[in-house]
């Protein structure tokens, strides 16, 4: 989820002393690496880590639960390849960039590799370490 949160507040949250020192990182665009993670969790975002991933020509892809997907899940993979197919249309008309075109591609791929992922572990399922264990806490 996306927090709206002040400059002063994501400073704090990032463990900073300073706010200025942020300031400074987000007009050279100069942060140091170990920070980015406490960044895109005190901003509710991870853009810099997709950034860094799809300059590099990676997918990204959140790590699958094994839980079922849900009808929302099912329409947002519907939605993105709706979308990536029709800005390739758009793109070999001529009528969009491929900078555009890609990025609906690596969205659409990532959603089917979470998919893939998400049914391969359903299969084996992740143990629930929070569920109680058996006999634990009885006299």
């Amino acid at each position: 989820m996306k927090h709206q949160r002040s400059v002063d507040r994501v400073a704090d949250l990032m463990g900073l002393t300073s706010k200025w020192a942020l300031y400074k990182w987000m007009e050279s665009g100069r942060m140091p690496a170990i920070l980015i993670r406490p960044f895109e969790q005190a901003c509710g975002i991870d853009l810099v880590t997709r950034y860094i991933g799809h300059s590099g020509h990676k997918l990204l892809v959140d790590i699958p639960t094994g839980k079922r997907a849900s009808g929302t899940d099912i329409n947002a993979l519907q939605a993105s390849f709706a979308e990536a197919v029709g800005l390739l249309l758009s793109y070999y008309d001529g009528q969009t960039e491929a900078e555009d075109t890609l990025g609906a591609l690596y969205t659409t791929m990532e959603h089917l590799a979470w998919h893939q992922g998400t049914i391969e572990r359903h299969r084996q399922p992740q143990l629930d370490f929070g569920a109680a264990v058996p006999g634990e806490g009885q006299c």
